[in-house]
């Protein structure tokens, strides 16, 4: 066995790796039904790419992804005649999604034919179905994506993906630069992928490639450039990716507003859960405007961008309070938000980890406030609906809110009609 640790290390040493035990997601029912109904119209397929990658990496399996010589109509119809619905997502490329409904819940399975791309044009390709499995495998963007396995665990790697996936390396298959103006967003991913699978320094030729590239990244959409920021900020450790991103002037290029590279580093120390907007905030020096802004141009959510506009300083969190004024900061905030904010603070300095960990302590032990009365409490008392009702509500809150939220809903109703 060879390991380098329980995130990182393939099954066994590349050099002794032909076959693997089929793993359960290999002979679930669901898996079996799709593989089976293909057999029987004598059509052969492999499993490729991520969920292949990650059987060996014992990781696990999200999406199931399988290769045929068989033409899309081929394998259409053969899904078709077992009873499994096929959709053809993508049938110019030469895919075919299988939905299999039992047992519930549905699974998707991705069948492409095998293919060589015959002209490119950025991120669109006119493809011709007459490829082997080693064409097939030479249009594919990295390695460690190109490996194929039998349904029986019989392994095939045309392109070195399993000595690569053993050495943490992270390579495209052929020129790099081809790769690349295939489809510039390949830069990007790139560095994701590094950053998942690599080990922290990167491949010479992939970074020179996507340092040759920088130019191109400003005609990517807006949308791709935001997808793959974030899924690189969903990984353990962005930093080394991020890193090699700002010394190839990549990352300048696509977030010019992230110079907080060491923010960041301590936020991901102090907050390993992989919150990608938060980490996103940590990155980027920007204030609220700001982070509008970037938001506007990545096109996040609008749920994204008031999200991120809320962590811009300045932080509306007083480490230095005491525990009844953090209470007033977690029910104007929320303890999310507030914690987001405490995290945000540590990462910059302005709390230590044993203020840090009190605060925390404070956030998940926080009960959701609610102000005990509501405007029709006034208008019973005889005040007209109006601007009158609204102020001398805020005032009975607020001094609910001065006297720490103890006051019922009978103390609240004396305070008004002290007030009125």
């Amino acid at each position: 066995m060879s390991s380098h640790s329980a995130d990182r290390g393939v099954l066994v040493k590349a050099a002794d790796l032909h076959k693997i035990q089929p793993q359960p997601w290999m002979t679930a029912p669901q898996t079996r039904a799709v593989i089976e109904a293909l057999a029987k119209a004598g059509i052969a397929a492999r499993f490729v790419g991520g969920c292949v990658r990650d059987a060996l990496l014992g990781r696990p399996i999200a999406d199931i992804d399988l290769a045929t010589p068989a033409r899309p109509e081929e394998v259409a119809a053969a899904l078709d005649k077992a009873g499994i619905k096929p959709v053809p997502t993508g049938i110019e490329h030469g895919t075919i999604t299988a939905v299999v409904h039992d047992p519930a819940p549905p699974r998707h399975f991705e069948i492409t034919t095998l293919r060589r791309d015959v002209e490119t044009y950025g991120r669109r390709a006119r493809v011709a179905f007459d490829a082997d499995w080693v064409q097939d495998a030479a249009r594919r963007d990295f390695t460690i994506n190109a490996i194929y396995l039998d349904p029986d665990g019989t392994l095939h790697d045309p392109v070195g993906g399993i000595a690569d996936l053993e050495a943490r390396q992270v390579r495209f298959v052929g020129e790099p630069a081809q790769r690349i103006t295939e489809d510039v967003l390949r830069v990007l991913r790139y560095y994701r992928v590094e950053a998942r699978f690599g080990g922290g320094i990167g491949d010479a030729a992939a970074r020179a490639a996507c340092r040759a590239a920088v130019g191109f990244l400003p005609k990517l959409s807006a949308e791709r450039v935001a997808q793959e920021l974030l899924r690189l900020l969903a990984v353990p450790d962005p930093l080394p990716a991020l890193r090699m991103m700002a010394e190839d002037g990549v990352l300048g290029a696509i977030l010019p507003e992230a110079t907080r590279l060491d923010r960041l580093q301590r936020l991901v120390a102090l907050a390993p859960d992989p919150d990608p907007l938060r980490r996103l905030a940590a990155l980027i020096a920007v204030d609220a405007a700001g982070a509008i802004a970037l938001a506007e141009r990545l096109r996040l959510s609008n749920e994204q961008r008031d999200r991120l506009a809320g962590f811009a300083p300045p932080w509306p969190v007083d480490p230095a309070g005491d525990d009844r004024a953090q209470r007033l900061s977690l029910y104007r905030l929320g303890a999310e938000r507030y914690r987001d904010l405490a995290l945000l603070l540590a990462a910059e300095g302005a709390l230590d980890e044993p203020r840090l960990a009190a605060l925390l302590t404070l956030a998940a032990g926080w009960q959701p406030r609610r102000f005990p009365l509501q405007g029709r409490d006034v208008t019973a008392l005889g005040i007209p609906p109006g601007q009158r009702v609204g102020e001398l509500l805020a005032a009975v809150r607020q001094w609910w809110e001065d006297g720490d939220f103890t006051a019922d809903r009978a103390a609240c109703l004396k305070r008004l009609k002290e007030i009125m």
